[in-house]
C-alpha cells in the first residue's frame, strides 16, 4: 500500500479537534411535549378559563367535571401520539457504523465514529460510505447515491477531477457519507465529517424545517375565538339586564357560570381526538401509519402532492424494460449472452447482490429460462476486463465448447472499436431507447480473448420502472383536483419519461435538498396545501416543511420516516389516495360534528339570553348546561364523527385552503337552529309556569331541550340531504346512543338521588308526551329546511 495513511496518534488528535463523526439530532418530543402541545389546544384553553369561573364561583362539580374533560382529552391525544412516536436515532443510522481505513501503513477496521479528517478510506463492494472523501485510486467503481442525490442508477466513481461547483451528483471524483459502493474498489482521503459532510448539511436542513400549521388547527383556533368573541357578549348583555331587573347579584353570578358553560362544547376536544384517533385506526388498515394526529384531517384537504421519483412513483430496482435484437439473433442468444458478462448474483426472490444493472439483466434472463449458475458450470470463466469509468465496457473470457470466447457488455458508442460491423439501425434504436430515459447496453459475443472483431448481439434498455399502482393513483388524484409534482435529482430526460407514463405534466429535475425544500415554502406561501412524499435523505427537509409529510415505509430512510407525520407501510403511492379519502371523510365529520354542537351551544346560549333579557328566573343550571353538553350532545357528536364516507368524497375538489370550518352558510345554519330550538324550550318553559313551580318547568325545559338535541343529531348527520336518502340506520351507533341517552335522561328524572343533585322532579306520562311533541319541531324545521332550499335553487337559473 503506497499510502500508509494516517498515525494512530494523529488521528486520536484530529479527533479530539474535530469531534466524532457523527450528526447532530434536536431534542425529541417527549410525553411531557406531547401533553403540552394537546394543552395548548384553543378549545382546551377555553374550557379551562370556564373550569376556572366556574371553581371561583364556587360550582365545584362543574368546575371538577370541566378538569376531569381537559386531562382525559389531553391523555388521550400523547398516548395516541407516543403509540405512533418511533423512538428513532434517524441520521446516524445512515452512516456506516464501521469503516476500513489505512492507519501506521495498516488496514483497519474502526468505529465510523472515530474516522477523521485526513484518514485514507478502503472501499469494498457492499461497504457503507462513513464519510466525505476524496478519490485517490479507483477501479470499477460505482456507487448507489438514490438516497443522498435521487440519481437512480449506480454512479460511475473515478478521480478524474470534476469542475468546482459542480452539482452533488455530478462530482464524480468524491465519495460521499451514507452512500453504498455497487461494484469496484477505491481508496479515498477523507475530506468532512459529521455535519460538515453532505449528510450533515441536510441534517441541518431538516433541523431548520418547521411543520406548517394545519388548516383544522387553524380553523378549530377561529371557532374558538367566534365563541369566545360571543360569549362573552352575550355574558355582558345578560348582566346588564339582569342588573337592570334588580336581581341579586348571586343569582346574575349563577347565570354568568351557566352561560360561560353553555357557550363551550365542552365534548368538541375529546370529539376532535377520536375522530383522528379512529381515522388513525382506519387508516392503518390501509397500510398508511399516521405518527402526527392532525395529519389525518390535512389529508383531506391537499391540494399538491410533491413526490420523489425513485423508490416513491419507481419500484427503486432497476430492470430490463426495453430490448432488441440483431436480426438473425434470438432473445435467448442475447440475454445469455448478457448474463455471461455480469459479476451480479441472484438472491431468494427478485432481488440480488451486486450492480443493480447485472441484477436487471440476470433477471431478464431468468425469465427466460437463464440462470447463471448454470452458464458458469457450462462455461467456465477464465479471467476478465472490468468495467471502468474510461472503457464503459467490460467483458468476460469463457471456456466454451474445447475453445475461448469473449462476453462484453458496455455503452454502444464505447463498445463499437471492439465490435465487427454491425447493422447501422443499432444506433437508431440506441438514441430511441435513450430518449425514454433508459440505460442502454450493447451485449456482444465473440471467439477469442481478445475485445476485437466481436458480433453485436442486440441493446438492452435498463431503468427504474413506474408502480402499477402509481398511474392509477395519479389518476384518481386528478380526478379529486389533486396536482402531482415531481421533484428528483435524477436527470431530466428520465424524469420526464417516466413522468410521461405517470402522466405528471410538472417537473423538477437534479434538483437539490435545497430546491425541495424551496419549491414545499413557495406552493405553501401561495396558498396550497403540500402533501411532500418520498424515500430518501434529500426528501427529508422538504418532508418536514410539508403540511403532510410522507415517507416510504420499507424503501425509505430512517430520516425520512423520522421527518414524516406518515408513513407508508406498503410503500405504496396509491396509499396516499387512500389517505387523502379518509382525511375529507374526517374533515366533514367533524365539520358536521362541530356544526351540531355549536347550534346547540347557541340554543342554550339564546335560551339563557331571552330569559334573562324577558326577566324569567334562570331555566338552567350551570349542572343542567354541563349534562346537555357532555352526554346529550357529547354522545351523539362520537357517533356522528364516525360516520361512515361518503360517496362522494373523491369526487369534488379540495375545498379551499383558506376556507373556514364553519362558512357563511353554516352559521346561517347555526342560527336558524339555535332560534327554533331555544324558541321552543323557552315555550315549554314559560306553559309551565316557572312563577308557580320553578322546579317544574325547569325539568321541563331541561327535557325539552335534551330530547331536541338528541333528535336534532339525525338532520346534522347531512346537510344537504334528508334522513330517508341518508339511511336511518346508516350509522347504527348514533341510533344506540340517542337510546342510551334517552334512558338515561328518564332515569335522573325518576331516581331521587340524581333528582336531589340536578334540582329536578318527575314528570307524568302526559308531561313527556308534551316534550317529545315539542322536541319534534326544530328536527323537522331541519328537514323540511333541506327540501325548501333544495327546490329553491332547482328553479333558480345557473
Amino acid at each position: 500500500m503506497s499510502d500508509p495513511g494516517l498515525s494512530t496518534a494523529e488521528a486520536r488528535t484530529r479527533l479530539l479537534a474535530d469531534g466524532p463523526n457523527r450528526l447532530e439530532h434536536g431534542p425529541r418530543r417527549t410525553i411531557a411535549h406531547m401533553l403540552a402541545d394537546q394543552l395548548r389546544n384553543p378549545f382546551v384553553l377555553l374550557l379551562g378559563g370556564a373550569a376556572a369561573l366556574a371553581f371561583g364561583l364556587g360550582e365545584r362539580v362543574d368546575a371538577v367535571a370541566i378538569t376531569v374533560i381537559v386531562v382525559t382529552n389531553a391523555v388521550v391525544g400523547a398516548a395516541q401520539e407516543h403509540r405512533a412516536e418511533r423512538a428513532l436515532a434517524a441520521l446516524a443510522s445512515m452512516t456506516a457504523p464501521r469503516a476500513r481505513v489505512s492507519r501506521d501503513g495498516r488496514a483497519v477496521v474502526v468505529p465510523a465514529d472515530e474516522v477523521v479528517v485526513g484518514d485514507l478510506l478502503l472501499l469494498h463492494p457492499g461497504d457503507l460510505v462513513a464519510a466525505d472523501a476524496h478519490l485517490v485510486h479507483a477501479t470499477g467503481l460505482a456507487l448507489v447515491e438514490a438516497a443522498l442525490t435521487g440519481e437512480s442508477v449506480p454512479v460511475d466513481k473515478s478521480t478524474a477531477p470534476t469542475p468546482a461547483g459542480a452539482p452533488l451528483a455530478e462530482r464524480t471524483d468524491h465519495v460521499f457519507a451514507g452512500t453504498a459502493v455497487a461494484v469496484g474498489t477505491a481508496r479515498a482521503v477523507v475530506v468532512a465529517t459529521g455535519m460538515r459532510t453532505e449528510l450533515g448539511k441536510v441534517a441541518a436542513m431538516l433541523g431548520q424545517a418547521r411543520p406548517a400549521t394545519t388548516p383544522l388547527q387553524a380553523q378549530l383556533a377561529a371557532v374558538s375565538r367566534a365563541l369566545l368573541a360571543l360569549c362573552l357578549a352575550v355574558v355582558a348583555v345578560v348582566a346588564a339586564a339582569g342588573l337592570w331587573n334588580g336581581q341579586p347579584w348571586l343569582e346574575v353570578l349563577v347565570s354568568a357560570v351557566a352561560l360561560a358553560v353553555a357557550a363551550v362544547p365542552e365534548g368538541l376536544p375529546a370529539v376532535v381526538t377520536i375522530a383522528l384517533a379512529v381515522g388513525v385506526q382506519r387508516m392503518a388498515a390501509r397500510n398508511v401509519l399516521v405518527r402526527r394526529l392532525p395529519a389525518v384531517e390535512t389529508l383531506g384537504c391537499v391540494t399538491t402532492i410533491c413526490t420523489d421519483k425513485t423508490g416513491t412513483l419507481t419500484t427503486g430496482e432497476m430492470r430490463v424494460r426495453e430490448h432488441w435484437v440483431v436480426p438473425g439473433v434470438t432473445e435467448l442468444d442475447l440475454f445469455e449472452a448478457g448474463a455471461a458478462c455480469v459479476d451480479a448474483e441472484l438472491s431468494e426472490g427478485e432481488g440480488g447482490v451486486g450492480s443493480p444493472t447485472e441484477v436487471a439483466i440476470l433477471l431478464a434472463a431468468r425469465a427466460r429460462g437463464v440462470e447463471r449458475a448454470a452458464l458458469e458450470a457450462r462455461w467456465p470463466r477464465r479471467r476478465e476486463r472490468p468495467f471502468d469509468s474510461a472503457r464503459k465496457r467490460m467483458s468476460v473470457v469463457r471456456g466454451v465448447d474445447g475453445g475461448e470466447q469473449t462476453f462484453l457488455k458496455g455503452a454502444l458508442g464505447f463498445a463499437a472499436e471492439a465490435l465487427a460491423p454491425f447493422d447501422p439501425e443499432a444506433l437508431a434504436v440506441e438514441e430511441a431507447f435513450a430518449a425514454q430515459g433508459l440505460r442502454v447496453l450493447a451485449v456482444a459475443r465473440g471467439a477469442g480473448d481478445e475485445e476485437v472483431g466481436l458480433e453485436l448481439l442486440g441493446l438492452v434498455g435498463i431503468a427504474d420502472p413506474p408502480r402499477a399502482s402509481a398511474v392509477a393513483a395519479i389518476q384518481a388524484a386528478q380526478a379529486a383536483g389533486i396536482r402531482t409534482t415531481m421533484l428528483t435529482g435524477d436527470h431530466a430526460v428520465t424524469a420526464r419519461a417516466i413522468a410521461q407514463e405517470l402522466g405528471i405534466d410538472a417537473v423538477h429535475a437534479r434538483v437539490t435538498p435545497a430546491d425541495k425544500l424551496r419549491i414545499v415554502r413557495e406552493l405553501t406561501a401561495a396558498g396550497e396545501v403540500v402533501a411532500m412524499t418520498g424515500d430518501g435523505v434529500t426528501d427529508a427537509p422538504a418532508i418536514r416543511e410539508a403540511h403532510v409529510g410522507i415517507a416510504m415505509g420499507l424503501a425509505g430512510t430512517e430520516v425520512t420516516r423520522e421527518a414524516a407525520s406518515v408513513v407508508l407501510a406498503d410503500d405504496h403511492f396509491a396509499s396516499i389516495v387512500e389517505g387523502v379519502r379518509e382525511g375529507r371523510t374526517i374533515h366533514e365529520n367533524i365539520r358536521k360534528t362541530v356544526l351540531y354542537l355549536v347550534a346547540g351551544n347557541g340554543a342554550e346560549l339564546a335560551l339563557v339570553l331571552a330569559a334573562g333579557v324577558i326577566g324569567l328566573p334562570v331555566p338552567l343550571l350551570p349542572t343542567h348546561l354541563l349534562w346537555v353538553n357532555l352526554v346529550t350532545d357529547g354522545l351523539p357528536a362520537l357517533a356522528l364523527v364516525v360516520d361512515p364516507p361518503d360517496r362522494d368524497a373523491m369526487a369534488v375538489p379540495p375545498r379551499p385552503p383558506r376556507q373556514p370550518l364553519l362558512g357563511p352558510a353554516e352559521w346561517r345554519l347555526i342560527v336558524l337552529s339555535s332560534l327554533v330550538e331555544s324558541a321552543v324550550v323557552l315555550a315549554a318553559y314559560v306553559l309551565a309556569e316557572p312563577g308557580v313551580d320553578p322546579a317544574r318547568a325547569r325539568t321541563v325545559a331541561f327535557c325539552t331541550l335534551v330530547v331536541s338535541e338528541l333528535l336534532r343529531a339525525f338532520a346534522f348527520r347531512s346537510v344537504g340531504r334528508v334522513l330517508p336518502e341518508v339511511g336511518a340506520f346508516g350509522n347504527a351507533g348514533l341510533l344506540a346512543v340517542v337510546g342510551v341517552s334517552l334512558g338515561l335522561q328518564v332515569a335522573i328524572t325518576e331516581w331521587p338521588w340524581a333528582r336531589g343533585v340536578f334540582h329536578l322532579c318527575a314528570l307524568s306520562t302526559l308531561e313527556w308526551a308534551g316534550v317529545f311533541a315539542a322536541a319534534l319541531v326544530p328536527v323537522t324545521v331541519l328537514e323540511v329546511g333541506k327540501l325548501v332550499r333544495r327546490l329553491f335553487h332547482a328553479r333558480t337559473p345557473a
